[in-house]
């Protein structure tokens, strides 16, 4: 067992749990520091609250129930176990206990109260004080092994779930949870109201209607959801993967998981950097300028048609020639314009009986100067044939 000076130091609320209905259900125990304010009901296993702690709802609980003096309980209070009021605590609704109910002076419970156990009218013993001088009897009856299990009941800390703890002065509403100490909120929880601690550390899968804001460092675990925004006075910001802040984060350095998702603005008055699951950290400057990334493989697309076989002996599309007189000794040579017999529409040399043989081509005579007359081909061919 660990000894501490003061063990409601920070604000705890363990794994699972959820306010439901304007009740806070822990699966635990719940502990409040005196002079808070809890203004919803509260279900847990056993109930503990200081000195001047107002509950403006119900109070359910499975095992025990303390209450110690000047507490208000705005509801009914059910116990499954044993309960125990102060002086002038005041209770709204009714008081109902399974076991013993054990009551100091000038309690007021406004609808009667009904108990099945001993009902004894006197200020209780405090716990502390009681399980000393319980244990001391047991080990003066010589009883060694019940002490062990008193012991082991009540001072260690193997329990099956963590309590429910709220620290001195805190205010726990729909609207806020308002405490001066660091805040823990465990994984799976599902809370109602605006989150303002020294510090806050959510958990995985949590999911929050409301804002996170604190003097000193924010981290949100994967897959948690905040319905606000995450800012922070002079401490950093962590957002792990997958976790989805539905508005603005702010801080002095903002660490970022590249998975993450931020519906609102991000500002850090220091240095904001991207995290990606390698572990590579990115700034945000570097992130921007930097080139996006190639793709991770080239696909090679196979023709669909082999290539044609080339010959050795290919006929060459341009052949060249060393003299004009090469280009007329050869006998593939096929004139372009055939010779007209007359310009006034005579017959052709095709118009014959077909012995006679088509004349070469006369390459000798210059070209003639372009037709500038208007008639295009025709004229051209008619003036040739008359020089």
């Amino acid at each position: 067992m660990s000894i501490r000076s003061d063990p409601l130091d920070r604000l705890q609320i363990p794994d699972g749990t959820t306010v439901e209905e304007h009740d806070l259900v822990a699966n635990g125990d719940v502990v409040v520091g005196g002079q808070s304010t809890v203004e919803f009901g509260v279900r847990g296993r056993n109930v503990y609250a200081g000195e001047r702690v107002r509950f403006g709802g119900d109070i359910e609980a499975d095992g025990e129930c303390r209450l110690d003096v000047w507490c208000d309980v705005g509801g009914n209070v059910l116990v499954g176990g044993d309960a125990y009021l102060g002086e002038r605590v005041h209770v709204a609704g009714q008081l109902i206990v399974s076991g013993d109910l054990d009551i100091g002076d000038d309690v007021d419970i406004e609808d009667g109260f009904e108990a099945n156990g001993w009902i004894v009218i006197r200020n209780p013993m405090p716990t502390i004080v009681f399980l000393f001088v319980y244990l001391s009897q047991l080990l003066r009856l010589g009883r060694d092994e019940d002490a062990e299990e008193v012991v082991d009941e009540f001072l260690t800390d193997d329990r099956e779930h963590e309590p429910v703890l709220v620290p001195r002065g805190a205010r726990v509403s729909d609207d806020a949870w308002q405490v001066s100490t660091p805040a823990t909120v465990g994984a799976d929880c599902r809370l109602h109201g605006n989150l303002r601690a020294e510090s806050i550390d959510v958990g995985e899968g949590t999911e929050l209607f409301g804002s996170l804001r604190a003097k000193g460092d924010i981290t949100v675990a994967a897959d948690a959801v905040i319905h606000g925004d995450v800012t922070t006075r002079g401490g950093d910001v962590t957002i792990a993967e997958d976790a989805h802040i539905r508005g603005d984060v702010a801080g002095e350095n903002v660490d970022l998981h590249d998975d993450a998702e931020v519906d609102g603005a991000i500002r850090a008055r220091g240095a904001m950097n991207i995290t990606r699951d390698d572990g590579e950290e990115e700034s945000a400057d570097e992130a921007a300028s930097a080139p996006p990334d190639p793709p991770d493989a080239i696909e090679r697309v196979e023709p669909t048609v082999s290539p044609r076989e080339v010959s050795g002996d290919a006929t060459p599309a341009v052949r060249s020639a060393t003299s004009p007189d090469e280009l007329t000794a050869s006998g593939d040579l096929t004139p372009a314009i055939r010779r007209v017999d007359g310009a006034d529409g005579g017959s052709t040399a095709d118009d014959g009986d077909g012995d006679e043989e088509p004349r070469d081509p006369d390459y000798s005579t210059s070209a003639p100067e372009p037709a500038t007359n208007g008639h295009g081909l025709s004229s051209a061919i008619a003036e040739a044939e008359k020089r």
